[in-house]
């Protein structure tokens, strides 16, 4: 699948393998290797590019809402972490298209580029309206589905992350000191960040109701706490108008103009010796993890099964806010479980500067 990569790094090397989409349904039900655990599913380690990584997947919906993958081959590394809502339409949709999109972008360029990564975004975010657009007769709720999307290439010792939503990529480095920090490289799209509401209030000057406080939470229109989206698309385009007797949905007025948009931020960080792995994670894991708390967790302790022991310690978290015991939060069946915490997905890639070196700068 990267032998376009291949190409542009003039590398005699083997084709791409699809190590993990982290689902349970994925792969013939192997989840690329991954091992389940009641609600619970990961794989320990395994190896890319560029080092090692290891994933874990925790459901709390009543469906997983939650998609993801990684793929890889000896030049090139692949993250996705698709985190839905409203249905799992658009995080599927995501999780079979955008690769396919960078690909066929990258191989028209030459190269891998921020343009490159925000066309990719762009053609997945048409996609899905079109089968929005051809859905909706038979399945209007279509309309209401919506995902974020945090995708991380490593390509020729260089990061490049792209982010709609909350999800969030946090880089461990070390610094003067030789402590062990955390870098955030993902903006937040998020309504309770002050930035995100002053954003859209400068966008949508004439328009009172563009963010409203709702029960002590900041919403878009009163309904979404994320700016940025693939989906979603009656906040979109006018075309896409729900039924107005569907209350949770239901705007105030039409839509004069889009309120959410699928435009991408992006990082691109070439890589150091001193950065040393990158968590990328959906909101699940930060509701209850700090940036630094994750990141210490990662350079302490092995690197075999490291996703699942962020998973369960954001999971022990969740269970003490509740005044609960963490082995009675595990006995708490799916869609009962969303009222604990949400469907969490975490992929912990290692940077081995060794290999990065040697395989991610050939010519």
């Amino acid at each position: 699948m990267f032998s376009w990569l291949l190409r542009i790094a003039s590398a005699c090397l083997g084709p791409a393998q699809r190590y993990a989409r982290t689902r349970k349904d994925e792969d013939g039900g192997d989840n690329g290797g991954g091992v389940a655990d009641g609600l619970l599913w990961s794989r320990d380690l395994g190896r890319h590019a560029a080092g090692e990584f290891s994933f874990a997947v925790v459901q709390a919906n009543e469906a997983l809402e939650d998609h993801s993958q990684v793929e890889t081959d000896s030049a090139a590394t692949f993250v996705g972490v698709y985190d839905g809502h409203g249905g799992a339409d658009a995080a599927r949709f995501i999780s079979d298209h955008l690769f396919a999109h960078l690909i066929r972008l990258a191989r028209e360029s030459e190269t891998v580029s921020e343009e490159v990564v925000r066309g990719a975004f762009s053609a997945t975010e048409e996609g899905f309206l079109t089968l929005v657009r051809r859905t909706q007769f038979l399945k209007p709720m279509i309309a209401a589905v919506g995902s974020c999307c945090l995708v991380g290439i490593i390509w020729r010792g260089v990061l490049y992350v792209a982010n709609l939503g909350d999800s969030r990529a946090v880089v461990g480095y070390l610094g003067r000191t030789n402590k062990i920090t955390a870098e955030q490289i993902t903006r937040d799209h998020n309504a309770c960040k002050e930035e995100v509401r002053q954003e859209l209030i400068s966008r949508h000057p004439d328009d009172s109701q563009i963010v409203v406080l709702k029960h002590g939470v900041w919403r878009i229109k009163g309904i979404i706490q994320v700016s940025r989206t693939i989906g979603d698309a009656y906040l979109k385009r006018r075309e896409f108008a729900l039924d107005p007797s569907i209350t949770h949905f239901r705007l105030s007025e039409p839509l004069r103009r889009p309120v959410l948009t699928a435009e991408p931020s992006i990082c691109t960080r070439v890589l150091s010796l001193q950065d040393q792995f990158v968590i990328f994670a959906s909101d699940g894991l930060w509701e209850h993890l700090t940036n630094q708390q994750a990141v210490d967790i990662v350079y302490k302790n092995p690197r075999a099964g490291i996703a699942k022991r962020l998973v369960n310690t954001a999971l022990k978290e969740a269970a003490r806010k509740r005044e609960m015991r963490f082995v009675d939060l595990k006995k708490v069946e799916k869609g009962v479980r969303r009222f604990f915490h949400d469907d969490i997905t975490v992929v912990v890639v290692y940077i081995d500067h060794e290999l990065s070196g040697e395989k991610c700068f050939c010519s």
